[in-house]
């Protein structure tokens, strides 16, 4: 999920980039890439991702029958 709002923040960016475009002072085309970058980043970490439920084809530490 974390990835998807990272590619929207970089689609964005580069929207107001094109368009020499600018949100506010604070917030500019920088700004907006190192929030999607902080995103792809956090991602990666692993953080924001669905924990897998048991039963789904897996290793299993069952012996064989």
């Amino acid at each position: 999920m974390l990835a998807v709002i990272g590619a929207v923040l970089f689609a964005l960016a580069l929207i107001l980039d094109l368009a020499d475009a600018s949100i506010g002072d604070t917030i500019n085309g920088m700004t907006i890439v190192t929030a999607g970058l902080l995103c792809v980043a956090l991602h990666l970490a692993g953080i924001g991702t669905r924990a897998r439920s048991g039963g789904g084809g897996g290793w299993s530490l069952r012996g064989r029958r």
